[in-house]
């Protein structure tokens, strides 16, 4: 269990919302639909700037980001993996 007030709401893979019992492990951005590492560099230097925070979401894992496309900057095995897909007409999967 994690201190209570170091909680945030997590998006879980069917969409809602809920309070998680872990720490999520990725951050995503709710309406650009995309997601990446908590240390991702590219997200930082956007929170920095004051932007990002109040569309910023949270994942405890990669399966609950579903819906979502990763982060070229962090994740750029997964992007690429994505694009050939999508440029093949096919469905990307984790």
């Amino acid at each position: 269990m994690i201190d209570e007030a170091k909680t945030c709401t997590l998006l879980g893979p069917d969409g809602p919302p809920y309070r998680p019992s872990v720490k999520g492990a990725w951050g995503g951005h709710r309406k650009a639909k995309i997601y990446g590492r908590l240390d991702c560099p590219c997200a930082l230097r956007a929170i920095a700037g004051g932007g990002y925070v109040t569309d910023r979401v949270f994942f405890v894992d990669e399966a609950a980001a579903a819906g979502f496309r990763p982060r070229g900057t962090c994740c750029e095995d997964r992007h690429r993996k994505r694009k050939t897909a999508r440029e093949n007409g096919e469905t990307w999967k984790l």
